[in-house]
């Protein structure tokens, strides 16, 4: 059983920046893909960003591109997301997830895909 621990979030005035940690209990075949969502207060689980523990291919939400990075440290088990020029709207509860496999791009998207999952780490921007 992959656990996962999401920290870094807080309150943060929009412009602002913070990063996100997500540290994994270990990193075998068990876990080859990672990814981060979100959820604000009455909406559906949202993609945000993914990354193949290779590094060889990231994936972003339209509405985060050119603003976030998601990134990889292999001998930390963690991933990270750096958040710049954050908005009132990116406000929500981060969750951070593992999956077992590589997939397509429309893939990490799709919560289904992902076998792990985090407790999650609240995110509020101040407008």
């Amino acid at each position: 059983q992959v656990q996962l621990v999401e920290s870094g979030g807080g309150l943060v005035q929009a412009g602002g920046s913070l990063r996100l940690s997500c540290a994994a209990s270990e990193r075998t075949i068990r876990t080859v893909s990672m990814g981060w969502f979100r959820q604000a207060p009455g909406k559906e689980r949202e993609f945000v960003a993914a990354i193949r523990w290779s590094g060889s291919s990231s994936f972003y939400a339209d509405s985060v591109k050119g603003r976030f990075t998601i990134s990889r440290d292999s001998a930390k088990n963690t991933v990270y997301l750096e958040m710049n020029s954050l908005k009132p709207e990116d406000t929500a509860v981060y969750l951070c997830a593992a999956a077992r496999r590589v997939g397509y791009y429309s893939d990490y998207g799709r919560s289904a895909f992902y076998d792990y999952w985090g407790q999650g780490t609240q995110v509020t921007v101040s407008s």
